[in-house]
């Protein structure tokens, strides 16, 4: 009876650990969140892009391609591509915020223009736009045509915050 008891606790113990170290050996390992903005050459600081970011851990925000032809208060910004630019970064940043992040947690976005003339406006706005120097990595595509009339500019962009 004592061997019965014994091999019957045995079995029991074994379970026990084997459902108990199921789970620590399954538990995820956390990955400390990190941010790291690659330092360009002259060119891609003077125009305001890094050539790459790293970044681990963390939560991905991917943005939709945000436009806008009326600035937050209905007026119209038909023809003005600053203030269409302005608008879409301000649309951009509320959207960010809403999910715990702002303009500077962008890591990289891809912008759209229907005239590479407003190439040279775009690139001092993003330098007033990230005063810090921490530039999303970038493309700027010109375009012939958008969806909708009157659209100057459109931009994509991909955020990265901690969890």
């Amino acid at each position: 009876m004592n061997r019965l008891l014994i091999a019957l606790l045995c079995i029991a113990g074994t379970g026990w650990w084997l459902l108990a170290g199921q789970s620590v050996h399954s538990a995820t390992p956390q990955t400390a969140f990190s941010v790291q903005y690659v330092e360009g050459d002259s060119y891609q600081k003077q125009r305001s892009f890094s050539p790459a970011v790293i970044t681990q851990g963390g939560k991905t925000i991917w943005l939709a391609g945000q436009f806008a032809t009326e600035d937050l208060n209905g007026k119209s910004l038909l023809g003005n591509f600053e203030g269409q630019a302005r608008t879409v970064f301000s649309l951009m940043d509320r959207t960010l915020k809403r999910n715990g992040a702002s303009l500077r947690n962008l890591v990289a976005m891809t912008v759209f223009i229907n005239d590479p003339r407003y190439g040279d406006d775009f690139v001092k706005l993003r330098h007033e736009i990230f005063p810090s120097g921490n530039f999303p990595a970038s493309t700027l595509i010109t375009i012939s045509n958008f969806g909708q009339p009157g659209r100057l500019i459109e931009i994509q962009g991909v955020a990265v915050i901690d969890k």
